[in-house]
């Protein structure tokens, strides 16, 4: 089988990223020397964000950026969350990797829907899923064999279930945009998926930042206007779940 499913990482990150705001962001407001706007008191760190971030001063967390590992996703939500300009991502390559797998079949996303189908539409699929694998190792092979001259041309028949691995960087401030188009119901089941799971590893380190984080109806109404899914309460339990769970690690 070789099915896969989105798995995230936080693999780095600003070292204590809201006194680095906080720092930032009073420097604007005060003739005191950087060295001197350091404060270890994360309770006056976590109300003073607060009220930068009702203010509307976002650029402050601009400061803080988050690394991750994102790995069990499609072509397809790389097509997605590349649209997501002021980032960095490195991804893994289809000229320098092969994707021919152990047993010939290729690593690859199965969506929901399909699933719930049934056995009988599962088993379709993953025939499918052989069948476009069996047509990459042949190209491989008349293209020369394992080679990234190979590679590059017979990728061409691979399909968009076909697994990427990508590390990706962005800024506290595009990562709160980020989660509130991509935890938004609406947004596809894959890179929502992957949206949550970067909230609930980013919550636990940078709190008074992303206690409001998620699509706009954690905190207000829904800005998807005739869109709208018509109930908040889900991503409201979900977010009040990340907080709960971090409070009893805590």
């Amino acid at each position: 089988m070789s099915r896969v499913e989105p798995k995230v990482e936080l693999l780095s990150y600003t070292p204590e990223p809201e006194m680095t705001v906080a720092m930032a962001a009073k420097l604007c407001y005060s003739s005191s020397h950087i060295s001197d706007l350091a404060d270890t008191d994360s309770e006056s760190q976590a109300k003073f964000i607060k009220r930068l971030m009702s203010m509307g001063h976002l650029s402050p967390i601009e400061h803080a950026s988050f690394t991750f590992g994102i790995e069990g996703v499609s072509r397809s939500f790389l097509a997605q969350i590349t649209r997501h300009r002021i980032a960095s991502f490195s991804v893994q390559s289809q000229r320098y990797v092969g994707q021919s797998k152990e047993g010939g079949v290729m690593n690859y996303i199965l969506p929901p829907s399909i699933e719930a189908l049934g056995e009988e539409a599962v088993a379709e699929y993953e025939k499918q899923m052989e069948t476009m694998s069996r047509w990459y190792a042949e190209w491989v092979e008349k293209l020369g064999g394992k080679s990234q001259s190979a590679n590059e041309d017979a990728r061409f028949v691979l399909p968009n279930a076909c697994e990427t691995r990508m590390v990706m960087t962005m800024n506290a401030r595009e990562l709160l945009h980020f989660l509130a188009l991509r935890c938004c119901r609406r947004a596809q089941w894959e890179i929502r998926e992957v949206a949550w799971q970067m909230l609930e590893l980013v919550y636990p380190v940078a709190p008074s930042i992303f206690s409001k984080a998620g699509p706009g109806c954690v905190s207000k109404g829904c800005p998807e206007g005739k869109f709208t899914c018509g109930d908040p309460s889900w991503a409201r339990e979900m977010l009040a779940g990340i907080k709960a769970k971090t409070d009893k690690t805590e």
